[in-house]
């Protein structure tokens, strides 16, 4: 390792740090997408919420509901700004190092009042969603799990420069899913499901402490040339 590497990697992840767990200071947002009472989203949220909890991070479980607002409109933007639900959710947002999302699927595609939602805080600058690490999740009574609606929700995220995770859970039959106690009935897809969110919390983790990784990366990931990093755009 050169001398400079330590400035670029000032610590392991895997290690405690100043004597607590590297993840005890993640805050990780979890919002469901959607505000109806016994939505099987919600139940997804609260589930992966608590799975957060047990792989040492702080989670912080919401749903739309909670943050009420109107249709965008540009005229209304203009005279009056940004509506408080809007405002609330964006400090949220803000205020997490990450962001996991539990939609529904409307239609093959994106609810209306999350794609609202995503709108009027996107007005808001500086804008909140750049360079946030995202995880997208869902549950469907389909036998498709609402996936086709996340591989749709990434589109205006990514725009924004959020930091979307490859990886999606999407979960059929939700209806039939859950146990009593909150958990999945298939062990199999409990262990997919928490295995995902601890993969996603280890890239959150390297992000927030290794600095070099909010700003540059290299082109090719077995590069060792000296050739310079690449320097991120996308403001």
């Amino acid at each position: 390792m050169n001398p400079t590497d330590t400035d670029n990697f000032p610590a392991d992840p895997a290690r405690p740090h100043d004597g607590e767990p590297a993840r005890s200071s993640l805050h990780v947002l979890v919002l469901s997408g959607s505000s109806r009472t016994g939505s099987v989203n919600a139940r997804l949220g609260s589930l992966v919420a608590s799975l957060v909890t047990r792989a040492g991070a702080t989670a912080e479980a919401a749903t739309l509901g909670d943050f009420p607002m109107p249709s965008y409109d540009g005229d209304a933007e203009a005279d009056g700004g940004l509506p408080p639900g809007a405002l609330a959710l964006c400090a949220r947002i803000q205020a997490a190092q990450a962001l996991i999302i539990a939609s529904p699927e409307y239609n093959a595609s994106v609810p209306g009042v999350l794609k609202n939602a995503i709108d009027w805080v996107s007005r808001y600058r500086p804008q909140p969603f750049k360079d946030k690490q995202a995880l997208l999740v869902s549950a469907s009574p389909s036998m498709v799990g609402g996936n086709r609606g996340l591989w749709a929700l990434r589109v205006p995220l990514e725009h924004l420069g959020a930091r979307v995770y490859p990886d999606m859970f999407s979960l059929a039959n939700a209806h039939h899913a859950f146990t009593e106690d909150g958990a999945l009935a298939d062990r199999g897809l409990g262990e997919r499901l928490t295995t995902t969110i601890g993969s996603f919390l280890d890239l959150v983790e390297a992000d927030t402490r290794y600095l070099c990784l909010q700003r540059r990366w290299y082109e090719f990931l077995g590069d060792r040339t000296d050739a310079p990093l690449t320097s991120r755009a996308q403001d």
